[in-house]
């Protein structure tokens, strides 16, 4: 925020956190608070010295080798703040891709031999190596994704926070023993790791998705073939280079990149290679409804989150809870809040702290410590937003604040926007925006709020605030959604599960229960003799 002082947005983080000193702020408290930190230096977020060697390679990586591809073909990877050219990549196809799956299946055997103890060593490692590395994974992710650096290092510690959970969970994998009901019988559960996995990583969090999925399945004893985003490869492959250095084995963990062109392709042979035995992917909802085969999966697909504000809220948390809920990285978020229902005793109040909210970020170079807006990742998100936003404008919805492109700042930046008056006519009411923009809707009863938020095919998040602890348990029961914030809008770690009802997704990322996405159940029945 361009307002902010540095010592009160400190304050103001540590305490939300009832931390009292730095030292005991976790990963994943100081990415979930990231948008706070407009005014921490590098220097406060880490320490360590940047490694003499960049991280960026232009390569992928298969089999333990950094690759260009059998054709050697490039794509350009943009700058969203300016439309700059960041660097070129090697374009790699399905036939490429199909090597990384074949080198991943003969390394599979070794790999799921190995004791839970080394693959525990090997993660933590990998795990330190990032740590060691924050400063220059930042800037680099903040130069291709366009979300403010404060908010890339925080990513990246994310990103590591799951490395780090995962290397323990390895060594956590229980089987169990079930009584038959004959007497000369006995069973043995095991769990076992299922194969190959397929990874798919979005461009909007390039470092905590793939950590978020390769993590538990390296420590489930899975190999892996992971295809980056198209906008944002190099976080990914400079996350994989940091893997080697650590000493993952080669074929276990392999990434390749592509052009647009390409990604159909090597989807389409993750979910038909018999070699992969379960895709993991992050993307919309049409896409991820796509995937056909008879094999596990894993989806984790666009949310429309509502956040519910009633009458006894504390007003001081809904803005801050807004501040990370709908404008982190630009609204880029799959558990981005969209369509905020505030009960009509505290209607007029709350739309006004909000929009002092809304009009005090300021929208600027991502590199700048005192951003909070960067760009929207590339034109067709931009054109989304502004169709979207135009829609509702010409059916009758009142521009509060923004509403615009911001062209003064840059060619993919969108005011952040705060509408009221919205209809059920209005896509916007029910279509996932992807950007910083707020729909206002006023109600009357906690009926007619739960009715309203669960009015959508999808439901990754939802967020409400109440004073009123009877009010807290109704609701959290009665929202149709994997993720409740309650209070809160800090809903991600990697200790708890992440995933969706209805059309957000099938299975869970993160926790104990992110494992058992990697994992299948053998029963072993034995006859004795008595």
């Amino acid at each position: 925020m361009a307002s902010c002082k540095p010592s009160s947005v400190v304050r103001l983080f540590l305490s939300s956190l009832n931390c009292v000193s730095r030292q005991r702020i976790t990963h994943s408290a100081l990415y979930n608070s990231s948008p706070l930190l407009c005014a921490l230096s590098s220097k406060d977020l880490h320490t360590s010295t940047i490694m003499s060697l960049s991280l960026r390679r232009s390569e992928s990586y298969i089999n333990g080798e950094w690759v260009k591809g059998r054709a050697e073909k490039l794509f350009q990877v943009f700058n969203p703040k300016n439309g700059s050219i960041i660097g070129e990549v090697y374009d790699l196809d399905a036939e490429d891709t199909k090597a990384a799956v074949d080198a991943a299946y003969e390394a599979f055997g070794p790999w799921s031999k190995k004791t839970a103890k080394e693959r525990s060593a090997l993660l933590y490692k990998w795990y330190s190596l990032i740590l060691e590395n924050i400063p220059e994974l930042g800037e680099m992710l903040t130069e291709e994704n366009g979300k403010p650096l404060a908010e890339g290092k925080g990513e990246i510690m994310y990103a590591a926070s799951f490395l780090d959970w995962y290397s323990a969970e390895a060594r956590r994998v229980y089987g169990e023993t079930i009584e038959f009901p004959v007497t000369n019988r006995r069973s043995i559960i095991r769990k076992e790791p299922v194969g190959v996995a397929g990874i798919i990583v979005p461009w909007n969090f390039p470092a905590g998705m793939l950590t978020r999925k390769v993590g538990p399945a390296l420590a489930a004893g899975c190999t892996v073939v992971v295809k980056s985003p198209e906008d944002t490869p190099y976080i990914p492959t400079a996350l994989v280079e940091l893997a080697n250095r650590a000493g993952i084995p080669r074929g276990v963990l392999n990434i390749v990149s592509c052009s647009r062109s390409n990604a159909a392709g090597i989807g389409q042979l993750f979910s038909s290679d018999p070699k992969v035995s379960t895709v993991s992917f992050t993307g919309s909802c049409e896409v991820g409804k796509c995937a056909v085969e008879v094999k596990r999966i894993s989806l984790e697909l666009g949310g429309l989150a509502p956040l519910i504000v009633f009458d006894s809220a504390d007003l001081s948390k809904v803005v801050s809870g807004t501040l990370f809920a709908k404008f982190r990285n630009c609204g880029q978020a799959c558990i981005s809040a969209q369509n905020f229902f505030i009960q009509e005793g505290i209607y007029d109040k709350a739309v006004e702290e909000i929009t002092k909210l809304t009009k005090s970020l300021k929208m600027g170079d991502p590199m700048d410590s005192t951003t909070s807006i960067g760009p929207l990742i590339n034109s067709r998100g931009l054109e989304k937003v502004e169709r979207l936003v135009n829609d509702a404008k010409s059916k009758g919805a009142t521009v509060i604040c923004g509403g615009s492109r911001a062209t003064d700042v840059g060619e993919l930046y969108f005011q952040p926007t705060l509408l009221t008056g919205i209809t059920e006519d209005m896509d916007i009411l029910h279509q996932e925006v992807f950007g910083p923009v707020i729909n206002v809707i006023k109600f009357k009863t906690e009926e007619e709020a739960i009715r309203r938020a669960n009015d959508s095919e999808r439901g990754l998040a939802s967020y409400f605030y109440s004073s009123d602890i009877s009010q807290c348990y109704r609701v959290m029961e009665a929202l149709q959604a994997g993720l409740i914030g309650c209070n809160d809008t800090t809903v991600s770690s990697a200790e708890t599960p992440f995933g969706g009802y209805k059309q957000s997704g099938i299975g869970r990322e993160g926790g104990k229960y992110g494992m058992d996405e990697f994992l299948q159940i053998k029963m072993c029945a034995i006859g004795i003799d008595i």
